[in-house]
């Protein structure tokens, strides 16, 4: 495994000082920061296929969905899903969950079910099943 100053070197961003003190990012919830090689592909995305995904018949279009479906089988693989539809991308976290708790939730939860969640979770994870709860009678 690679220590984690060799890990810190893949992302431009963690080279800065903050009162003197290497940066360390704790709000990954909200924005993770991106490795070089993130920020490389993107630069290439915007430079050379920058079109619509699954939406074009034209040349930078396909070429477009052509690098998407790589990534999802990449992703398929690394997380071990067994099909590339199980592999669903969100605009963020928020987005994610909602997605969750409105599709599985509403397959699964029924009257008088108990939805547990911490104190600690952030809000996005709190309003979409107390939503649900009031929506399908649980608690």
């Amino acid at each position: 495994m690679k220590k984690i100053e060799e890990i810190r070197k893949d992302f431009p961003i963690l080279s800065q000082k903050v009162h003197g003190q290497p940066l360390m990012y704790l709000d990954s919830g909200a924005t993770s920061q991106k490795p070089q090689l993130v920020i490389d592909a993107l630069v290439n995305y915007y430079q050379t296929y920058n079109a619509n995904v699954h939406r074009g018949t034209y040349q930078m279009s396909q070429i477009a969905t052509h690098h998407y479906e790589q990534v999802r089988e990449k992703v398929k693989a690394f997380i071990g899903a067994d099909l590339t539809e199980e592999i669903i991308y969100t605009h963020g976290t928020t987005d994610g969950l909602n997605l969750v708790c409105s599709s599985w939730g509403e397959d699964h939860i029924q009257e008088g079910d108990e939805i547990v969640v911490t104190r600690m979770e952030h809000h996005s994870n709190f309003v979409c099943w107390q939503q649900l709860a009031k929506r399908k009678k649980a608690k």
